[in-house]
């Protein structure tokens, strides 16, 4: 990022992989609340039906909900994945930003002495 065009395209750049990131955000959030609620159904059913004692029937639950914590976990992961990349991508903003700045001061000190 030399020249002002660079770092320009740089920030748009940027802006438009950021507003991509907010609709992955949100399907991602989407995904991890059906996941969620996959297996919140799942572990509760599993229990309702299961027979014997409390701790038998908690530990089969969770033994037959175990994929649906799993795919849980999983969007979890993605979830927060895009989370920190929206973030990265913030600070390469802020970052590019304080180098249009500085271009610019430079700039405006070689037109003065000039």
């Amino acid at each position: 990022m030399n020249t002002p065009s660079q770092v320009i395209q740089s920030l748009q750049d940027i802006q438009t992989e950021m507003a991509r990131g907010l609709g992955v955000l949100y399907d991602s959030e989407v995904k991890l609340a059906d996941a969620e609620n996959h297996y919140e159904k799942t572990l509760q059913l599993v229990f309702i039906n299961a027979q014997g004692t409390v701790a038998d029937r908690t530990a089969i639950s969770r033994l037959q909900a175990a994929d649906a914590r799993l795919e849980a976990d999983l969007a979890k992961a993605t979830y927060n994945r895009v989370k920190t990349k929206l973030k990265q991508l913030e600070l390469a903003q802020m970052s590019t930003q304080t180098a249009a700045r500085m271009i610019e001061t430079e700039i405006k000190t070689l037109g003065r002495a000039g």
